[in-house]
């Protein structure tokens, strides 16, 4: 999924943190709540101007960010 056109980071919105393009959800909130047991369907059905589409790129955004983490083994 390209999650480019979906995610932004902004620095003037949520101190920059990565968002729902149009909006003031977090990445970090929706994992969060897909963590406590939300499921998809249930985050949409409490946050109804955020779509499916958009709770799965943030899945990928993470994904992706987690993929690319650089491990520094301290010594």
């Amino acid at each position: 999924m390209d999650y480019r056109n979906l995610i932004i980071r902004d620095p003037e919105i949520m101190l920059g943190k990565p968002i729902i393009k149009g909006t003031r959800i977090t990445v970090e909130l929706i994992m969060r709540k897909l963590a406590g047991g939300y499921s998809t369907e249930e985050f949409v059905l409490n946050y109804p101007h955020i779509s499916r589409e958009q709770v799965l790129a943030a899945l990928a955004y993470t994904a992706d960010f987690i993929a690319n983490e650089e491990v520094l083994e301290i010594v």
